[in-house]
């Protein structure tokens, strides 16, 4: 389980990644949002979650 966390996080913002089954995403969403982020506005995106449930993305953009 905790191999599976890990190994979804690493391709989270990668695109076409998608924990979906097939033909019922595109995994362009979380792609897109962390480039505007960091690309952009010089930003970041982090993912924290737990094994125990829930997910949450924290987003930084610098003032």
């Amino acid at each position: 389980m905790l191999t599976d966390l890990i190994s979804v996080r690493a391709k989270l913002f990668t695109a076409f990644f998608t924990t979906k089954a097939a033909g019922k995403g595109t995994g362009w969403g979380l792609s897109i949002g962390y480039q505007i982020v960091t690309q952009k506005y010089w930003g970041t995106w982090k993912c924290l979650s737990s094994l125990e449930g829930g997910t949450e993305l924290a987003i930084g953009i610098p003032i």
